[in-house]
């Protein structure tokens, strides 16, 4: 168990630690230009490519997809009833509910449970952006678009994907062949520039940061717990949102606070604060779900 545990974490926080080693020696980069060609292009490929060699059946996902949104939504609701004087209520929350699903969620999961998996794991990161494109900028701004979310090339290549797959549309093999090669980019990518990017932030609020991710790992096994209650959930879906609410806060958190000019620098060190943490959290959970699923 605790070689299997090394196989899975070491690969992720080594590539992770790369990342920010060369961020350190190089720094200044265009890490934006490449992470939004991993946005528009490498990662929708990753996810059009994924359902359509593991197709799935929605209905059957159902309570996949509520258990996914319920441990998304509920820390942020269970959160936005305290009364933290140091932080806003949208600069707590955000981070709350919207945890790493891409960058080392998707390598850890599929590390850990393997390919066969990667369509439920694909169905939780497609989840995640679509409630973050939609439900967290409504948070950060009322007078932003509802529907921007719409723009979202993850959302279309998933929805292309379940169309093929399940009207069993036969595509050339060369087709799928090539989004399977480009989506082979992502996740090393999304990697290498977490490490980048967490070499670029700031961690000026340390208490607060420490503070923020443990409650939000409590309100995440809340969360998690009233999910497995309520839910019929298949037995090997119960490890993949154990490991989603350990995740720490997604770096795009932070972009978007700055954009919207809500405490972004309190948001960089919560989030910063929640990778450090998760050097002892993840092993941890990844030690729990493979325990419980084997």
């Amino acid at each position: 168990m605790f070689s299997a545990l090394l196989n899975i974490v070491i690969p992720v926080f080594a590539v992770v630690g790369l990342g920010a080693l060369y961020g350190r020696l190089r720094p200044g980069g265009a890490l934006g230009y490449v992470n939004r060609a991993n946005i528009e292009l490498f990662t929708p490929a990753l996810v059009f490519s994924a359902l359509v060699k593991y197709p799935l059946a929605l209905m059957a996902h159902l309570p996949l997809i509520a258990a996914g949104a319920l441990v998304i939504l509920l820390p942020g609701l269970l959160l936005s009833l305290l009364r933290l004087t140091s932080i806003s209520r949208p600069a707590l929350i955000l981070p709350a509910m919207f945890r790493n699903t891409g960058n080392l969620g998707i390598p850890l999961m599929v590390l850990a449970f393997g390919e066969q998996q990667l369509g439920a794991i694909i169905i939780l990161f497609v989840l995640s952006n679509l409630l973050h494109f939609s439900v967290g900028m409504f948070i950060l701004s009322a007078n932003t678009s509802r529907w921007l979310w719409l723009r979202s090339p993850v959302l279309w290549a998933a929805l292309a994907g379940l169309l093929v797959a399940n009207l069993h549309i036969a595509l050339p093999e060369y087709l799928v062949t090539s989004a399977s090669l480009l989506g082979q980019i992502s996740v090393p990518l999304m990697l290498f520039a977490l490490g980048i990017r967490l070499m670029e932030g700031e961690l000026d609020h340390l208490g607060l940061a420490l503070k923020c991710n443990l409650l939000y790992l409590l309100a995440g096994g809340v969360s998690l717990w009233l999910a497995v209650w309520l839910l019929p959930l298949q037995a090997e879906w119960i490890p993949l949102l154990m490991l989603s609410v350990a995740l720490p806060p997604a770096v795009l958190n932070y972009m978007l606070c700055e954009q919207y000019q809500c405490q972004p620098e309190k948001v960089a060190s919560i989030v910063l604060g929640g990778n450090a943490l998760s050097v002892v959290v993840i092993p941890l959970a990844v030690w729990l779900a493979l325990h419980l699923g084997g």
